[in-house]
């Protein structure tokens, strides 16, 4: 009788979590999503211009590679150059967008590079930092990119 009566209550408990709405998500995380979006389009239209105004004046970048580019402009003139040395579509799908403090944001997702001619894709994971502005407009402040081990993905 105790087997059934507990069966019965994780029932009701799985209809009760089953039925409740997921909330939308807040302005800040889509504005932080449109800025990854964002920053997406700009590497591949290679526009230095365009990467510029989404960036912090004191941004930086850890890459793949071990570089760290301090600086906005160091991380637009990098970012540049990286998509020059590693052309394929890239694709970044932020999966979670937490907002730390007011105006403060992280932004973790997955990362990849496909279609370059006879290289298979190249799938990463990336975190991004992200400000509100003194304007009310969100900044990438920081960039992590990764490349998880095998068994990690």
């Amino acid at each position: 009788m105790r087997v059934l009566a507990v069966a019965v209550l994780c029932c009701i408990t799985l209809v009760r979590a089953s039925s409740q709405t997921v909330a939308p998500p807040s302005n800040e995380e889509t504005a932080v999503r449109e800025i990854g979006r964002k920053y997406v389009d700009a590497r591949e239209k290679r526009d230095p211009k365009l990467l510029e105004v989404l960036f912090t004046a004191d941004a930086d970048q850890l890459t793949t590679s071990g570089e760290w580019r301090k600086g906005r402009d160091n991380v637009v003139k990098g970012g540049l150059a990286s998509s020059q040395a590693n052309p394929g579509a890239r694709e970044i799908a932020i999966e979670v967008v937490r907002v730390v403090a007011p105006g403060v944001a992280i932004a973790d997702g997955r990362y990849e590079i496909s279609g370059a001619a006879g290289a298979a894709p190249r799938r990463m994971r990336t975190t991004f930092v992200a400000v509100r502005s003194a304007g009310g407009e969100w900044r990438i402040a920081a960039i992590r990119n990764m490349a998880p081990t095998d068994a990690a993905r």
